[in-house]
């Protein structure tokens, strides 16, 4: 199909261009200067256990037999009084299908506070296929005073994973999240929510 020949170019391009860009680093000492442009560039292809990120779905007629289980783990900084966690502790579907997940937040302080969260996914190895679609990692998360909030992700594991005799051992993914505390620019500002009727449900473990 021209849709999976397409991925297999840009996952052959990934590598590529991930070796141009290490060897760039390393010659010019830039690594710490670059760490927002280094950070972005992972998120485009999947490199040191950061997912990648779409805004696009592989079809319906995509999907494979293949079932792949991703489970989720949460940690918090000590100095953000929240309370972190998954919902589910996994989620199973078949490879190519899109999944959904939430976790839930709660601020335990007396006055609204904002938290940002960092991501991998592990093994590292499976970071080139496994894409995020929507996720509150991408935003500041303000959560007003004893406020709860369920936060979704929507995500898939690429088909092109069939193809990597590298991941043939690979059955299950863990993604995980660590919320930081972030400086409160409005206390106005609300969580934006993905509704859960945007993205199919997945079976939960």
């Amino acid at each position: 199909m021209a849709a999976q020949a397409v991925r297999k170019g840009k996952i052959r391009k990934r590598w590529l261009v991930l070796s141009m860009f290490t060897v760039v680093m390393s010659m010019n000492g830039l690594a710490y200067a670059m760490v927002p442009a280094y950070r972005a560039f992972c998120q485009a292809i999947g490199f040191a256990g950061i997912p990648l990120v779409s805004t696009e779905a592989p079809s319906p007629d995509e999907a494979l037999d293949r079932e792949i289980t991703i489970r989720f783990n949460s940690d918090i900084s000590p100095d953000l009084d929240w309370h972190f966690k998954p919902v589910q502790r996994s989620v199973t579907f078949h490879v190519g299908e899109t999944g959904l997940a939430f976790f839930e937040a709660i601020n335990r302080t007396d006055q609204a506070t904002a938290g940002t969260a960092a991501f991998n996914v592990t093994p590292l190895k499976a970071a080139p296929y496994f894409v995020k679609i929507a996720c509150f990692c991408f935003d500041q998360q303000i959560l007003a005073a004893h406020e709860a909030a369920e936060m979704p992700v929507t995500f898939f594991v690429d088909p092109d994973i069939a193809d990597d005799p590298n991941l043939d051992d690979v059955n299950t993914i863990t993604l995980s999240y660590t919320f930081f505390p972030d400086e409160l620019e409005d206390p106005t500002d609300q969580v934006t929510r993905l509704a859960p009727d945007e993205t199919p449900a997945t079976s939960v473990n």
